[in-house]
């Protein structure tokens, strides 16, 4: 990493305004943490902030969750090695969002707490457990490569004084305890501040990269062509392992069931899509072409060897002072808000679909309260054990969108969508999607199966099978009943 002398007047000059930035930043989602958690009384205010979330905040909300690490991390790191080509895994999203635009007030009408009450609903308890798992399983990934992607901010900013290690702590500390403190009702309104910062500063921050790089033709001159090509270095395999398990992530994602469970009105839902949709887009066209420009810019040294940082880098290098302190502190901002969401997601579960459902069904809203923050803590540090040994944020997102994409979302779509798919075809598809991608990586398993099956990552063997499995039991299992479809009709 290139740095101005250590000591000199400009370096530290730069280094107080990196601080600032931070510490307004970390006193202002404290302070909305804090001042959030003295309105939550209830479980319902602090599992769907008492369904009291209007339209705005929902865009808001829904966009910072949905862009964290993933993009920032491994979506940079697609961008620095294939270019435009990176926009395949986006894309993913965007088609998801398309779909949804129908299911958001179909869920809203449903109003419940978490994904596995829907899947009880629709099909039975055992559905509920075994899709509780996979949630687990994929949000406490998902949560652990944020804590990774934000300590590796904090090395950015500090590098002679916090390790990529020590900034993953860090991290994990202020999400754990903020996350803790007031639930959906703390994570909703920090994401309104994440989401206006993060969107403002990239606007203003792309035009000023794009001239630095010499515009178009600095940008060729300096790339190669493939960067500017449909499918750059990816083959049409690859790029559908990349679209296939975000957009799959995207129509069954837990975290944006509970943003809509938590909307005032199925209007609000409705609407809250609209505005996803176009700052989605926009928003994560930016970001890929901020890493395209920053990989035109810093082709050598520290960020060619962890190209994932090549997004806080550029921040670091590329901008001028202010510019590029608040970029890093909305990359910062939007880790911090992506992990307190994927975090307070599966602690839901277990309060909502383990506690009070199997444990202690009439606890009281204080007891609730009490555990619930004890199980954001106890997810917290399991997420951490997963950071700290992590090797790729793009590997790591994969496997976690894949987990979650085969064995969870063609059963909440068919629970929307199919009056035909069983109890026992949903469990069976759960639980296929959830051993596959599980054991695909296990020593010997690909070996088994032909060169070109092989060599595939494991989103299309899991989905293959969780489908198949699907569609085989509820062919020879009764049709579900009336009732069962009647909650999830228009």
């Amino acid at each position: 990493m290139i740095l101005p002398l250590a000591g000199s007047e400009e370096t530290e000059r730069m280094q107080q305004l990196y601080v600032a930035v931070l510490a307004v930043i970390v006193v202002v989602l404290l302070a909305v943490a804090i001042g959030r958690t003295f309105r939550v009384k209830t479980k319902a205010d602090y599992l769907v902030a008492g369904r009291s979330l209007p339209a705005v905040v929902l865009v808001l909300t829904l966009l910072t969750s949905w862009i964290g690490a993933g993009s920032l991390f491994a979506g940079a790191e697609n961008a620095y090695r294939n270019g435009f080509a990176a926009l395949w895994q986006p894309a993913g999203g965007w088609l998801g969002l398309l779909l949804i635009y129908f299911i958001a007030p179909r869920a809203r009408k449903f109003a419940q707490f978490t994904l596995p009450d829907l899947l009880e609903a629709r099909y039975n308890q055992t559905a509920r457990v075994l899709g509780t798992f996979a949630i687990l399983f994929a949000y406490v990934g998902i949560t652990s490569y944020q804590f990774k992607g934000g300590g590796n901010v904090l090395h950015l900013i500090f590098p002679d004084v916090v390790t990529p290690e020590l900034g993953t702590y860090i991290v994990a500390v202020f999400v754990i305890v903020t996350t803790a403190l007031a639930g959906m009702s703390s994570v909703a309104y920090m994401d309104v501040a994440i989401g206006s910062l993060v969107t403002a500063i990239c606007v203003v921050a792309v035009p000023y990269l794009y001239g630095e790089a010499g515009g178009w033709a600095g940008l060729h001159a300096a790339l190669p062509e493939t960067h500017f090509e449909v499918l750059g270095n990816l083959t049409f395999a690859r790029a559908m392992e990349f679209t296939i398990p975000t957009m799959l992530l995207m129509l069954g994602n837990q975290v944006m069931y509970q943003k809509f469970f938590s909307a005032k009105t199925e209007r609000d839902a409705r609407l809250s899509v609209v505005g996803w949709i176009v700052g989605t887009v926009v928003l994560e066209t930016l970001i890929v072409a901020i890493a395209v420009f920053g990989s035109a810019l810093y082709k050598t040294g520290e960020v060619a060897r962890q190209p994932y940082e090549i997004i806080p880098y550029t921040a670091r290098h590329g901008l001028p002072g202010l510019m590029g302190a608040l970029l890093l502190g909305a990359v910062f901002a939007k880790v911090i808000s992506t992990a307190s969401n994927y975090l307070f997601s599966p602690a839901t579960n277990l309060i909502n679909d383990v506690f009070v459902r199997y444990i202690a069904p009439e606890a009281s809203h204080k007891r609730v309260l009490i555990v619930s923050r004890l199980a954001v803590v106890l997810l917290g540090v399991w997420a951490l054990y997963q950071a700290v040994y992590a090797q790729s944020i793009l590997e790591k997102m994969l496997w976690a969108y894949t987990i979650y994409s085969a064995a969870l979302t063609p059963v909440v779509l068919a629970a929307f969508y199919s009056k035909r798919v069983t109890a026992w075809g949903a469990v069976a598809a759960i639980a296929a999607g959830t051993l596959v991608t599980l054991g695909w990586d296990v020593p010997g398993v690909r070996t088994a199966f032909p060169v070109w099956i092989a060599e595939r990552d494991a989103i299309f063997p899991a989905l293959v099978a969780a489908v198949a499995a699907m569609v085989g039991v509820s062919l020879v299992t009764p049709k579900p009943a009336a009732e069962k479809l009647a909650q999830f009709a228009e």
